[in-house]
């Protein structure tokens, strides 16, 4: 993702994928980079949690703080705003997919 306009591209798909996966379960920061590498974005933390916090700022999540081995994580799942989002992101992702995937 070294191309700008790449990175700027897929900014949007980490922001969906944020999404989904905070509906399925509460998500973590680490576990969230684990995952986005699995699927091939390579992102660092320092890009990450700005988007977790805007994404919170955003009304799109809400955190909660849980002590885990004695250190405090940030656990993160979609607030009714962000399931709305997610919805209307899917729809317009299937869309796409449909016109460009030939």
């Amino acid at each position: 993702m070294e191309d700008k306009v790449l990175r700027k591209l897929f900014l949007g798909f980490i922001h969906i994928h944020i999404l989904h996966h905070a509906k399925e379960h509460p998500i973590f920061g680490v576990w969230m980079l684990e995952e986005l590498r699995e699927h091939g974005y390579s992102i660092s933390s320092g890009t990450l949690y700005p988007i977790l916090h805007s994404m919170e700022s955003d009304g799109l999540l809400i955190r909660e703080d849980r002590n885990v081995d004695g250190k405090i994580r940030k656990y993160y799942t979609t607030t009714e705003k962000g399931d709305l989002v997610l919805i209307e992101a899917r729809k317009k992702a299937y869309e796409l997919f449909k016109e460009i995937k030939d």
